[in-house]
């Protein structure tokens, strides 16, 4: 005869307690998944990049001295000139031949100001010799004050109308010298004023031009700077010296410039958006070698790139782990598997990375794009991309 099995009572408890811990562990929440980067020293650099546009620092505008027949200039852009040479030649206007009645004009006012100009030397004669007769009576004390400043005034004007006498004279013999003459007038060389190249020419068939008239620009293309448009908030905090990189300028690699100049007076520009912009131009000087730039010339836009600060070795964060919380930024951190919300203080950027002068340490691994996602405490599980 068999034995009965042995009764156990607990076991459809332990089975309950059992699904009761499954099924908790079924609802409990799963961690969140996070992208993290770690806090870690390096090197950080602040810039600013805006457009810019190279120019020859000496650049020279070749201009006609004299009215007159410009003939045919023989350089065309590109062309190298030393100092001194000839660039253009122009034949000057001659005068026009005075007709009969206009010469019998001319002679006339010729003798009508000999005439003036003796009248007026005859008078400055008598006020002379008045002044030294009332300056004598003054010293006696027999005349007053007033007709010693009186005699002097008297002499002052008379020296005057000999002085405007005398220049009539020369300006009356000059036109009848000038349109008296039937020599043709000696050509005039138009000659640049530096060693380098004609930039650009602005009259280059023969035709008429007036003084003033610019004919070519000159001027050494190697000796080329930068000019920057920055802000006008930027550029105030730059100097002399500060590093720029210049990008998409044609070559392989980055060119090297130097802050000369941040020009005293900014100016308004209209942004593309149509916001009103004040900014400023800042000048900057080119230090790579010309071997490396030899394509570069005058005019030529470059991306500019201004090193505002850097540093060798801070401790940084990508920008995406920061966010502002009231006043302070703040970050998250993963700390045992939950995110822990720290208070940070942040630096400079380079506008992917932040410098962090408190907070966190090396090696701190920091959540990417928290957003309303992560809160301080929830479980997390970072992901790798």
């Amino acid at each position: 005869m068999t034995s009965a099995p042995p009764k156990r009572p607990w076991l459809p408890y332990a089975g309950l307690a059992v699904l009761l811990v499954l099924l908790g562990l079924g609802l409990r929440p799963r961690p969140a998944p996070v992208e993290t980067a770690r806090a870690s020293f390096g090197p950080l650099r602040a810039t600013v990049s805006e457009e810019g546009k190279t120019r020859i620092k000496q650049r020279y505008v070749v201009s006609s001295p004299v009215t007159g027949q410009l003939r045919r200039v023989p350089f065309k852009p590109g062309a190298a000139i030393n100092a001194g040479d000839v660039v253009a030649v122009i034949e000057p206007m001659a005068a026009s031949p005075l007709d009969p009645r206009s010469r019998a004009l001319a002679e006339a006012r010729r003798d009508s100001a000999v005439a003036a100009l003796e009248k007026t030397r005859a008078s400055y004669a008598l006020a002379a010799s008045e002044l030294k007769r009332v300056e004598k009576m003054f010293n006696d004390r027999t005349v007053s004050p007033q007709d010693f400043e009186s005699a002097q005034m008297r002499e002052t004007a008379a020296a005057r109308e000999v002085i405007a006498a005398e220049g009539a004279l020369r300006s009356a013999v000059a036109e009848l010298a000038v349109a008296g003459t039937d020599a043709a007038p000696a050509l005039v060389e138009v000659r640049a004023p530096v060693a380098g190249r004609v930039l650009h020419v602005f009259q280059e068939s023969e035709r008429p031009v007036t003084a003033g008239t610019p004919l070519l620009d000159a001027g050494d293309p190697t000796d080329l700077e930068v000019v920057i448009e920055l802000l006008s908030r930027d550029g105030a905090a730059l100097t002399a010296g500060t590093r720029v990189e210049l990008e998409q300028w044609g070559g392989p690699k980055p060119l090297e410039a130097r802050v000369r100049l941040v020009e005293p007076a900014a100016f308004t520009k209209i942004s593309a958006l149509g916001v009103e912009e004040q900014r400023v131009n800042v000048v900057a000087d080119i230090t790579t070698p010309l071997a490396e730039r030899a394509a570069l010339g005058d005019n030529f836009r470059v991306e500019a790139r201004v090193i505002v600060w850097e540093s060798d070795k801070v401790l940084k964060v990508p920008v995406s782990s920061l966010f502002r919380r009231g006043a302070e930024w703040s970050a998250y951190v993963v700390r045992n598997g939950r995110a822990a919300l720290v208070p940070v203080q942040a630096g400079r950027s380079s506008g992917t990375e932040t410098q962090l002068t408190a907070g966190l340490n090396e090696g701190d691994e920091v959540i990417l794009y928290p957003g309303d996602r992560v809160q301080d405490g929830d479980r997390v599980q970072p992901v790798k991309l």
